[in-house]
């Protein structure tokens, strides 16, 4: 067994550290923001203070794909979340009506998934990774270099642990970077000797208007989370504790809709939509949050087939992220944590080999997560843009558009869709299964029923007023 230390005390560096100490490595995990996470939800949500997370209080969601790495690989996590008020999701509930068979299936049950807001969360996978034996966080810590070690790879510098603002030098056999989208950890890298990742990074282009409600009963879904609305998408997610949440989002350069700032125009906006009006029948408890400048942004530690360091690993946004409003972030991220505790069981003890393995694991296992949101994401915007400039939009992905068609009609079809949603299955592996390109075939160039809501002139009505 080994030493790791863990930079990052997020959902996702927090998972890695208990998954890593369930082996029998000592983890330390090292997290900037000082405050302590509460142990109820209700201080979660209302007090902590995580500067570090600049999206701490934007909505979240949890996949059908993170629970399944929590129950195989993180016991009683789920029992934890749902104990702390977070809520079941199942998106089968909500057949579209046009399905030609809507009886259940055997492992329908697979699909669903308990999610909550990100700061209760976080502060439930807290809890469970100090309690593991082998764990040690400790707050208040900021990274301040990476300490060099004794070359594993000639030419290649080797990471042999960190030192501390406060000066404290802490050594382990290998460094976790799980600081997020913006970590620091390249420019710690390059003062090791280190060769830059190759990054790829772009603004996402999106911008988002988010408001929290909360009422009696959780309002009812009809259809998908997200819709698009012409140049808007709205997304509605369901929170814990009797809580939900409404993002309104759309391009960044699309100046009328800074007025989504204003919550009576944010609200006219989503009365508009027939599909999520109802979701705005609570009690409003923020205001609305906004967000922009999100990072579409991809590093990888391999270059020319070396690895820049040795004895270092970045796991979830530090390692890739895109725009969030796909909620699939802390899904992807639970899955990388588990990627990585395969890659350190498996070469730990061989430092030249850890980073090629992990890479290949990343690439192949996860890797793909990261290209078709950011396919989608770019489709999306274009579109977007097209709604705004009142301009014949760019034709969908056949492929895509065909199965998405199908996926009204076909049972098959559209199960095969929800897990692509929930990050179960990957949409290329899904369209490979035997005859499943038939069933699309079917319905081919079918025309998608249009979502009611308000056509760009009517947008910019509803924001002016």
């Amino acid at each position: 067994m080994g030493s790791v230390i863990v930079c990052g005390a997020g959902v996702i560096g927090l998972a890695a550290a208990a998954m890593l100490a369930r082996d029998g490595h000592q983890v330390t995990v090292l997290e900037a923001d000082p405050d302590g996470a509460p142990d109820a939800a209700g201080p979660a949500w209302e007090s902590w203070r995580r500067g570090g997370v600049a999206q701490f209080r934007q909505p979240h969601n949890l996949f059908a794909r993170f629970r399944q790495v929590c129950d195989a690989e993180l016991p009683g996590l789920t029992d934890r979340m749902l104990a702390a008020g977070c809520v079941w999701g199942d998106y089968l509930d909500s057949l579209p009506p046009t399905l030609d068979d809507p009886t259940s299936r055997p492992g329908d049950a697979a699909l669903r998934f308990v999610t909550g807001r990100r700061p209760v969360v976080e502060s439930v996978i807290a809890g469970y990774a100090q309690d593991q034996p082998g764990v040690s966080v400790r707050r208040g810590v900021k990274v301040a270099a990476l300490l060099p070690g004794r070359s594993a790879t000639p030419g290649v510098p080797h990471v042999a642990g960190v030192r501390t603002a406060d000066g404290t030098e802490i050594r382990a056999d290998l460094v976790v970077d799980a600081m997020g989208r913006r970590t620091p950890a390249p420019a710690l890298l390059a003062a090791l000797g280190a060769r830059p990742p190759v990054v790829e990074s772009g603004d996402s282009g999106f911008v988002y208007h988010t408001r929290y409600f909360t009422g009696p009963a959780l309002p009812r879904r009809i259809g998908p989370a997200i819709y698009p609305h012409g140049s808007i998408s709205v997304l509605t997610l369901d929170g814990d504790n009797d809580t939900w949440s409404v993002t309104v989002f759309g391009e960044t350069r699309d100046a009328p809709l800074k007025a989504l700032r204003d919550p009576v125009r944010f609200d006219r906006v989503v009365r508009a939509c027939p599909l999520q009006a109802h979701w705005l029948d609570g009690s409003p408890i923020t205001g609305v949050v906004s967000m922009a400048g999100v990072l579409d942004q991809h590093r990888r530690y391999i270059v020319d087939d070396l690895p820049v360091a040795t004895g270092f690993a970045a796991v979830g946004d530090a390692w890739a992220c895109t725009n969030p409003s796909a909620g699939r972030g802390l899904s992807v991220g639970a899955v990388h944590a588990q990627v990585l505790r395969d890659a350190v069981r498996a070469h730990l003890d061989r430092p030249a080999d850890l980073p090629v393995a992990f890479d290949e694991y990343t690439e192949r296992l996860v890797g793909p997560f990261y290209r078709n949101q950011l396919a989608a994401d770019r489709a999306r915007h274009a579109e977007m843009a097209a709604a705004r400039d009142r301009t014949k939009p760019p034709p969908p992905d056949p492929d895509l558009a065909d199965f998405v068609a199908a996926g009204g009609h076909d049972a098959e079809v559209f199960r095969g869709l929800i897990e692509c949603v929930q990050c179960v299955s990957f949409p290329q592996d899904v369209l490979a299964r035997p005859g499943m390109r038939d069933r699309i075939g079917k319905w081919r160039g079918e025309t998608p029923q249009p979502i009611p809501g308000p056509d760009r002139t009517r947008l910019l009505e509803l924001l002016a007023a």
